[in-house]
């Protein structure tokens, strides 16, 4: 039961971020800009101007796909989870009341519980 739960999230979270991914550079959904005097428009400003979201993006597209193929996965978390750990703070921190949309959610939920699954090979990195 739990292998067919971690095929289910590996592919959802996998989509996610391909599809998030590959709408920054394609622009297929609209995604709405911060007020342009909050600390999130000055930080996601930082990001854009310096190219270091355009590096992200791949990455998240790059991990995406990873942890979508079960082989990979582990790989893929790797990848993602720093990214994770940045969209979950960013939208505790900087956009106030953020972490409480749906997609925040979804994928700090997705990519814990793929960590939980393979807690014990990630064990191993601390040894």
């Amino acid at each position: 039961m739990q292998n067919k739960l971690a095929l289910i999230a590996g592919g959802l979270l996998g989509l996610v971020f391909v599809v998030f991914g590959l709408n920054f550079f394609l622009k297929f959904i609209p995604i709405p800009s911060p007020p342009a005097d909050s600390a999130a428009a000055a930080f996601m400003g930082a990001m854009f101007t310096t190219g270091f979201l355009t590096l992200v993006k791949i990455l998240e597209i790059v991990g995406g796909v990873l942890v979508a193929i079960p082989k990979t996965r582990n790989f893929g978390l790797l990848i993602l989870g720093p990214i994770v750990v940045n969209i979950l703070f960013f939208n505790i921190l900087i956009a106030p009341g953020g972490w409480t949309q749906p997609p925040v959610i979804l994928v700090t939920v997705l990519a814990a519980f793929l960590l939980w699954t393979a807690r014990e090979k990630f064990l191993h990195l601390l040894n």
